[in-house]
């Protein structure tokens, strides 16, 4: 295995460029791994978790915690809306909440949610 590293930018899941030794320096969860090679000689990454970032498992979020993504999704659309091309606001809350669940922060979840739209409407 591994010793402990940090993504210095964004993942990269091929090869070692960009890593960097050491946990991740804010301590954030999702950002620090580990790395080894199975027997069958498959890679694998073990990202450390401490605390679920909002969204993260819809089948077992609780109502509290599934009010506080939407209300969070509805304040991040409405910045998205008075500039966009007409469009169902779902298809924006759906795109934005599933990249919350897996793990993506609030800008970046706005960013992915407008990539899509625009996607869509090609």
């Amino acid at each position: 295995m591994s010793e402990v590293f940090h993504f210095e930018g964004p993942l990269r899941a091929v090869g070692t460029n960009g890593r960097v030794p050491g946990r991740d320096p804010q301590g954030s969860s999702y950002r620090s791994w580990v790395s080894f090679s199975d027997p069958d000689g498959n890679g694998w990454l073990v990202q450390e978790v401490k605390a679920r970032l909002p969204g993260r498992g819809f089948s077992s979020m609780d109502f509290a915690t599934l009010t506080e993504l939407l209300r969070e999704t509805e304040q991040r659309h409405g910045g998205y809306e008075p500039t966009a091309p007409k469009h169902h606001w779902s298809d924006w809350y759906a795109a934005y909440m599933v990249a919350r669940e897996r793990g993506r922060t609030s800008d970046e979840a706005a960013k992915d949610a407008a990539v899509h739209m625009e996607n869509a409407g090609r």
